[in-house]
C-alpha cells in the first residue's frame, strides 16, 4: 500500500511549472498506486505475502538505484538521523504486510479507504508529538472520517472483521511513517528516505523467504504481476516528486484522494466488488475528511510561512 506522502517532497524546489501538468502527475502517481493494490490483492490470495513483497521491493530498490546512483553516488545512504530512517522504513514494512493481510480478506476500495485514516491519525497526533494546535476544521475532519470507517467497517455490512482489523493496523503503521517523514524532512533528503524504505523492506521479507517460499513457482505472468508492483511504486513516487516542481502543495494534496476512486475502480474491473451505497458513503465521508486535512494542513504552512 502506498499512501502519498507529502513530507518526501516537502523541500521541493519552488513550484514555477503548470499547475495542470503538476495534477496530471499525481493522478496518474495514484493511479499506479491503485493498480498495485488490486495486483497485491491478486497475488496475496496465490503467493505467501513476504515472498511477493521482497520482491517487489527488490524491484523498488534496483530502480532507485538505477535512477540515481549514477548521479548521486554514495551520498544516496548519507543520513543525519539513521535510527530514525530505519525505523520509518520499519513502518512501513508493517504497513505492507498488514496491506497484503487485509487484502486477502477485503476488497481493495474499502481497504484502502480504511488505510486513507492517516492523514487524520497525523494530524492529531501532530497536536500531542509536535506541539501544533487542532483547529476546529481539523476536529471536524477527523470526525467525518471515523464516522466514514464506521459506515465501512458497521456490522453487518458483509466485511471480515479480521481484515478490517489489519487494515486499521496499516492506518496505524502509516500514521507512524508520515509522523516520522515530518520530523526527518528538514534533515534527510527525498532519495535517502526512499532508497533505506525500499532497502529495510526487501532485507525485512526476505529474511522470512527460507520459510515462505512457494510451494509452485509463479507462473511467468504472476511473475511479471510480481515485479511490475515495484516499477509501479517506483513510479508513483517519482511523479509525485516531480508534481510538485510544477504546482505547490496546497493545490496537489487533496488531488491524492482520486486514490479512493481508483481503488474503487480497479476493485470492480478485477474483482467485480461494487461497494453498496452506505459504504460507499464512508468512502466519500473518509475522502472529504481527508480533502478538508490536506486543505487545512497547507493553510497553517502558508500563515506560519
Amino acid at each position: 500500500m502506498d499512501i502519498p506522502d507529502q513530507s518526501e517532497v516537502a523541500s521541493p524546489p519552488v513550484a514555477t511549472g503548470s499547475a495542470l501538468k503538476g495534477i496530471l502527475f499525481v493522478v496518474t502517481g495514484v493511479f499506479l498506486f491503485g493498480l498495485g493494490d488490486s495486483l497485491t490483492k491478486y497475488l496475496t490470495e496465490r503467493y505467501p505475502i513476504p515472498f511477493v513483497i521482497s520482491l517487489r521491493y527488490a524491484i523498488n530498490l534496483l530502480l532507485l538505484l538505477a535512477i540515481f546512483a549514477p548521479r548521486h553516488g554514495a551520498s544516496l545512504f548519507r543520513t543525519n538521523r539513521t535510527s530514525l530512517v530505519l525505523l520509518r522504513a520499519a513502518c512501513l514494512s508493517v504497513a505492507s504486510l498488514f496491506t497484503g493481510l487485509a487484502l486477502r480478506r477485503m476488497p481493495v476500495g474499502e481497504t484502502v479507504a480504511i488505510s486513507y485514516l492517516a492523514p487524520i491519525g497525523v494530524m492529531l497526533l501532530s497536536g500531542v508529538i509536535l506541539g501544533e494546535k487542532v483547529s476546529l476544521t481539523g476536529w471536524l475532519a477527523a470526525a467525518l472520517g471515523f464516522i466514514g470507517v464506521l459506515l465501512i467497517a458497521r456490522p453487518g455490512g458483509g466485511l471480515d472483521a479480521l481484515g478490517v482489523f489489519f487494515a486499521m493496523i496499516v492506518a496505524a503503521a502509516s500514521t507512524a511513517y508520515h509522523l516520522l517523514s515530518r520530523l526527518l524532512a528538514r534533515t534527510e533528503t527525498t532519495m535517502a528516505m526512499l532508497v533505506y524504505t525500499a532497502a529495510v523492506g526487501m532485507f525485512a521479507f526476505a529474511a522470512f523467504l527460507p520459510w515462505t517460499w512457494p510451494t509452485t513457482f509463479p507462473a511467468p505472468f504472476d511473475l511479471f504481476i510480481i515485479l511490475s508492483l515495484g516499477v509501479l511504486a517506483t513510479l508513483g513516487h517519482v511523479l509525485l516528486t516531480a508534481s510538485y516542481r510544477e504546482a505547490p502543495a496546497s493545490v496537489l494534496a487533496p488531488v491524492n484522494y482520486s486514490h479512493l476512486a481508483w481503488a474503487g475502480l480497479f476493485g470492480w474491473l478485477f474483482f467485480d466488488h461494487i461497494p453498496g451505497l452506505i459504504s460507499l458513503s464512508g468512502i466519500a465521508l473518509v475522502a472529504i475528511a481527508g480533502i478538508l486535512v490536506a486543505i487545512r494542513s497547507r493553510r497553517d504552512a502558508v500563515a506560519t510561512a
